[in-house]
């Protein structure tokens, strides 16, 4: 079979197309045809060697996937024929894939293979970073930086879906236009005075939860737009530097700093993968959340998934699609 892999830590210039031995058994797992693939900013830095969870090349791209259930062990409530999105552990660009029965989820006939496979890290990320150690409320204020983003359009949808107001940032006319499209109430410009504006908007007493995957040097304006008592989740830094906090800022405002890396989470809750796949689903079952693709590649082009990454072009999810037969009633991608 063939799949998209990182040969050298070089960036996208080191991704190529392989021939690999093609996947028949999947013991404990659910293996599944590929249809889709989901990439994201931790993707293009372990493909550098910069992310915290190092890969030694050769190694399969990619950890989301959405496909066909080719065969399961009964045990996961899945059979052959599902449509079906989740974490890969065998690399998710590729013609076949390994899925972790753990963090599956049943993709809606509603959905895309392209949209299932913006579902699995970017709207657990949402789910663990708001819900969890967010600790949203219903009737909340959540400012969400990349709102545009993967891991952003996620968290406005989340948090729209708890009941909670929404104030997104972005960087573009178009990227605002996103925002809109999945469903924030009110869309600032990172080159603007957002700070001042957001705090406008709910009369300067501050937002509740800043959700933060750029950090940079946003970092003392996003202390500032807090409320006392609000919550500032970090998820990652697509920024650049990772930021230095002045902790008597955060003492002095009341406010919580807040740490969401579902690795770390998957790796020391026994049943977090489980539990984070239940409130994906329960979500899902209500049709709550409707994942923005932003740009598709064909397998062969999967490198330049990773670029548009790398270019900050990325509005919504970077999707790799591998060809194959589709399942019944696929819908358009949307």
């Amino acid at each position: 079979m063939r799949a998209l892999q990182v040969t050298e830590l070089t960036g996208p210039d080191g991704v190529r197309i392989v021939d690999v031995p093609d996947l028949v058994d999947a013991g404990d797992g659910i293996l599944v045809d590929v249809r889709a693939a989901g990439l994201s900013f931790p993707d293009l830095l372990r493909s550098r060697g910069l992310y915290q969870e190092r890969a030694v090349p050769p190694y399969t791209l990619g950890a989301e996937v959405a496909g066909i259930v080719v065969r399961a062990p009964e045990a996961t409530g899945f059979t052959s024929g599902d449509r079906v999105a989740g974490s890969s552990t065998t690399g998710a660009a590729a013609e076949r894939a390994i899925v972790d029965p753990r963090a599956a989820i049943k993709l809606p006939l509603s959905l895309s293979f392209e949209q299932g496979a913006a579902l699995p890290l970017n709207y657990r990320t949402a789910i663990l970073g708001l819900q969890i150690r967010g600790r949203m409320q219903s009737g909340e204020t959540v400012l969400v930086h990349g709102a545009a983003g993967g891991t952003g359009t996620a968290a406005v949808q989340v948090a729209r879906a708890a009941g909670c107001r929404v104030i997104g940032v972005v960087s573009s006319d178009a990227k605002a236009r996103a925002a809109r499209e999945v469903g924030a109430d009110f869309v600032l410009r990172s080159d603007g005075p957002w700070k001042d504006e957001a705090l406008k908007l709910v009369g300067g007493r501050g937002v509740d939860i800043v959700w933060d995957p750029v950090g940079g040097d946003r970092i003392l304006d996003t202390m500032r737009v807090l409320a006392t008592g609000g919550r500032w989740v970090v998820i990652g830094f697509t920024g650049g530097d990772i930021p230095k906090v002045p902790l008597n800022r955060v003492l002095l405002r009341n406010i919580d700093v807040v740490g969401a890396y579902i690795g770390g989470y998957l790796a020391n809750v026994p049943d977090g993968a489980e539990h984070l796949a239940r409130r994906l689903q329960a979500l899902l079952d209500v049709e709550a959340v409707r994942p923005l693709v932003g740009s598709v590649h064909h397998l062969e082009h999967g490198a330049d998934a990773l670029r548009a990454i790398e270019a900050r072009q990325a509005v919504g999810k970077v999707v790799v699609s591998v060809p194959g037969t589709a399942g019944p009633n696929r819908p358009a991608m949307g």
